[in-house]
């Protein structure tokens, strides 16, 4: 299975029902399962994969992921919801079922983590209460930025190529 080999009928329901039941929660296990999906190509198999997606990044286990690579400057979870709001209110959002792809590539075209690196810089529970200094809040601001940036870059490495149709 995964190494170009044929999938049996039992295995695809084993995966469909990991899908279903959510006990696959990381990119990579997912893509996993994309991969094996889009060999065998059949219709059956689109439903529990779009909604395994939306599970991922619903259930916060995407957020977990971006932090886990973003362990000096924990990525900002209102940068995470706005990008999902603006994929739900976006008319082309679809033309892919991937909904974690469409979200990490609305982080990066409509630039949000500057936005977000900045307004986290700039809040003084960031410097123990007081207000920070302008070039304290620049230099911090990228340092979320770079670190950010790298962990969305990371993720969007599992696709080889766009999910779109």
């Amino acid at each position: 299975m995964g190494d170009g080999t044929a999938i049996t009928s039992s295995d695809k329901e084993r995966l469909i029902r990991a899908l279903r039941t959510h006990q696959v929660n990381t990119v990579g296990d997912l893509r996993r399962i994309e991969r094996v999906f889009a060999q065998i190509g059949t219709p059956d198999v689109s439903e529990p994969m779009t909604s395994a997606w939306a599970y991922y990044v619903n259930s916060h286990s995407l957020l977990t992921e971006l932090r886990g690579l973003t362990r000096n400057y924990p990525f900002n979870s209102d940068c995470l919801d706005e990008a999902k709001r603006r994929v739900y209110s976006d008319p082309s959002s679809n033309r892919s079922w991937n909904f974690c792809w469409l979200v990490l590539t609305k982080i990066k075209s409509d630039n949000l983590i500057p936005y977000y690196a900045g307004y986290q810089a700039s809040m003084p529970a960031m410097w123990g209460g007081r207000n920070p200094t302008t070039e304290g809040q620049k230099q911090l601001a990228n340092a979320f930025t770079t670190e950010w940036t790298w962990a969305i870059d990371q993720m969007l490495r599992h696709w080889e190529e766009p999910p779109c149709r």
